[in-house]
């Protein structure tokens, strides 16, 4: 017996070979593999045939069945009436388990109800906490006439709203609390003293006198004025201990560890919620027939409940395919270039990101222009009227506003120029977009820094320009407070001013340019980009203004509901969607860019430059960094070993060691997960082929009886009796042979 057929088990019980199933193209692709492996090396040959035999199969087998008894499992526990199954077989399901729980203990029979009633609390637990939920009612609308693409926007806008709550519950809790509990809870206060010299003295800036109304307006917009000493910005915060009756509160320590604990809360939430979308994109783009299949089997989202909605998602779906055809041409059309066109196209490429940088660099200049011009017009108090003052007060954020407005629109027009393929197009202008936004931010830091660090007398007496910023750090704190402030108030502009017209005359206008217009699309990346330039703005604002979380959490909130009603009374979807639009990967990783950014930044300002002699928390210190080894000087000697010790380079570099092991053990264990991924991919695609050759094979033998039948009825009298289809012994072996049986001596 040819021990490389495939066997079965006839009637007799005895084992045979069938002709038939050897030609399965798995079988022949076994053989073939076998084939290339004989004239390798017996150790070579041996693992190839555990990877491809047992390897794969046995592990797949095993894997299933451990897969259907932990769903037997499942199903075992839980309540009848949420199994899908008719009313005869759930009556038949409960007399079954009444009877199996005779045969039980007493013991037993009190842990399974303790089990079932503890999960049915906290089924009731998780639905209640649902229900509590920051807007549930109004993204169940959203997600019912717009579907799932549109309702990830405000998801994202609900995350950031918790994070900040988060960020401000911490800086609330740590650094305001205290403040304001000293009084009532019979404290000693150590404020930071004034010594006299001519780095302490902080000239108030509060107004005096008889006050124009519309000078309060003026102070609200730009954080000046009344609100310059109060919570809302670092220079309020004067203490340096708080002593209760039995512990000392460090206050400057609190205000380092609380900012340096809400950039990693932040980067930890971020990295924790990003990680499923990264491996649902990462399964997705790496096979492009899974996208194909995923959108025609499974593109549809049954949570459309509006018809005009529905007509968008199917116009989106056909948009998407386009694009995957689109692509699949483009990427013939590059594989076929030559190599005069290659360079043309390679040339208009560079000559038009020559171009793009051109425009970013006179865009960051005239950033830092604006804010040079309108720091030193504010420190020479030359006041004009209520209007040029409040433009000079917003000219970095007028001037930072338009160039987000400007290069958008200019970069969606290079990138028709530059030949890529459409979903390539969107993914580089976005890229691009969010360069802009989140660098023009480090524009204006630079620029206030360039002011902060440069005196007359060089090097400057206090470390900084003491002359015009006697408290820098509330300045830089007032400048994002500003951009928080005229951010919303540009969403709110655009939406009233813009967005509303534009529908009313696209509704009530039959002019040829209303048409031209179009109804105002819902564009999900650009609407995200503005909340990461507002958050951004926020992670870097909130050690220099300990209140901006609170404003952005308000801010946000106006913004939902701006966003809402625009969306639903004035915009449609956008008929060419972003492919990451139903995820939040791409918006988590613009986030975490803009995280990044933001630590830059703080981590200067900390570690860097020297902190103000007239204001804060840090007077006592040169920089806001040394309070920290000042409070390790003063403990214990014990902890201060463990600590450097901690703080050590053999630490650091026994640290980095077991981390790059841990990492290149996780590495393989990747790489072995994916081999049998892949094993079981081809596994998946032989048994596609082999279903294919039967189906062939059995209508090939359906056409050959039907032949032999109809010869019969010609030659024969008789009546031609009933048949079945069988594989086994109905069906002559000569129908099922296309090629001849594979010899034996393929055998290793």
């Amino acid at each position: 017996m040819d021990v490389d057929a495939v066997f079965y088990t006839d009637r007799s019980g005895k084992v045979t070979s069938n002709p038939l199933l050897d030609q399965l193209p798995s079988y022949q692709s076994l053989l073939y593999r076998r084939k290339s492996s004989a004239g390798g090396s017996k150790r070579r040959a041996s693992s190839r045939r555990r990877l491809s035999s047992s390897g794969s199969g046995k592990w797949a087998t095993s894997t299933i069945s451990r897969q259907e008894e932990k769903l037997k499992v499942q199903t075992a526990q839980r309540p009848i009436r949420e199994l899908a199954k008719t009313m005869a077989e759930k009556r038949r399901d409960k007399t079954q388990r009444l009877e199996e729980a005779r045969d039980l203990s007493n013991w037993i029979q009190w842990r399974q109800n303790t089990r079932r009633y503890l999960k049915r609390l906290k089924d009731d637990a998780q639905v209640w906490l649902n229900s509590l939920q920051l807007w549930r009612g109004d993204i169940h609308l959203i997600e019912g006439m717009f579907g799932t693409g549109i309702l990830s926007y405000f998801f994202f806008l609900r995350f950031l709203v918790m994070l900040n709550l988060i960020i401000f519950l911490l800086m609330f809790s740590f650094v305001m609390l205290p403040i304001i509990i000293v009084p009532y809870a019979s404290g000693n206060t150590t404020y930071n003293q004034n010594d006299g010299s001519l780095c302490s003295v902080y000239p108030s800036s509060a107004r005096r006198g008889l006050v124009i109304f519309h000078e309060h307006i003026t102070d609200l917009l730009s954080g000046g004025g009344f609100l310059e000493q109060t919570y809302l910005f670092y220079g309020y915060y004067k203490v340096d201990k708080i002593h209760f009756s039995h512990i000392t509160y460090n206050l400057p320590l609190a205000y380092l560890l609380v900012t340096i604990a809400y950039l990693f809360l932040s980067l930890i939430w971020i990295v924790r919620r990003s990680a499923t979308g990264f491996k649902r994109s990462l399964v997705q783009d790496e096979d492009r027939f899974q996208s194909f299949c995923n959108k025609i089997f499974a593109g549809w989202d049954f949570c459309i409940t509006n018809e005009n909605a529905a007509k968008l998602k199917r116009s989106s779906l056909l948009y998407e395919l386009k694009t995957d055809l689109e692509e699949e041409r483009i990427k013939q059309k590059i594989a076929d270039r030559t190599r005069k066109e290659r360079c043309r196209i390679y040339l208009i490429r560079l000559i038009l990101n020559i171009f793009v940088i051109g425009v970013l660099a006179g865009c960051f200049y005239s950033i830092y222009r604006a804010t040079i011009f309108s720091q030193e017009a504010q420190m020479n108090n030359v006041k004009e009227n209520f209007i040029v003052d409040l433009i000079i007060e917003y000219l970095p954020s007028i001037v930072i506003t338009l160039a987000n407005f400007i290069t958008p629109l200019l970069f969606s027009i290079i990138i028709n120029y530059e030949d890529y393929s459409p979903a390539f197009e969107i993914r580089f202008t976005l890229m691009r977009c969010v360069f802009m936004r989140l660098t023009s931010i480090g524009v204006l830091l630079f620029s206030l820094w360039s002011q902060i660090t440069k005196c007359k007398e060089d090097p400057c007496i206090c470390g900084y320009n003491h002359v015009l910023y006697s408290c820098w750090e509330t300045r830089v704190g007032q400048e994002m407070y500003k951009l928080t402030i005229f951010d919303f108030i540009i969403i709110a502009a655009v939406t009233i001013f813009v967005e509303f017209p534009r529908k009313l005359m696209v509704k009530h206008c039959d002019c040829g340019l209303a048409k031209w217009w179009g109804q105002q699309e819902f564009a999900i990346p650009q609407n995200v980009l503005e909340i990461v330039y507002g958050q951004t703005i926020c992670w870097i604002g909130t050690f220099y203004c300990p209140m901006l979380p609170a404003i952005c959490i308000i801010k946000y909130f106006f913004i939902f509901y701006i966003k809402k009603v625009s969306l639903i009374n004035n915009c449609r979807p956008a008929t060419r969607p972003f492919r990451a639009s139903s995820s939040n990967f791409f918006f988590l990783g613009v986030l975490l860019i803009g995280l990044a950014l933001a630590c830059v930044p703080v981590g200067v300002s900390v570690a860097q430059i020297n902190c103000s002699q007239a204001c804060g928390p840090f007077v006592n210190y040169t920089t806001s960094w040394e309070v920290l080894p000042a409070t390790v000087s003063h403990l214990p000697s014990g902890v201060q070993t463990l600590l450097h010790a901690l703080s050590s380079e053999a630490f650091a570099v026994s640290f980095f060691v077991v981390t790059c092991l841990a990492m290149f053990y996780v590495i393989a264990l990747a790489g072995a997960h994916k081999r049998v991924i892949n094993q079981l991919r081809e596994q998946l695609a032989m048994d596609g082929r082999d279903k294919r050759f039967l189906i062939q094979k059995l209508c090939q033998a359906q056409r050959h009886l039907a032949v032999k039948s109809s010869a019969s009825k010609l030659h024969r009298s008789r009546s031609s009796t009933s048949y079945h289809t069988s594989f086994s012994s109905n069906f002559d072996e000569g129908v099922f042979l296309a090629h001849p049986h594979p010899d034996s001596s393929t055998q290793v």
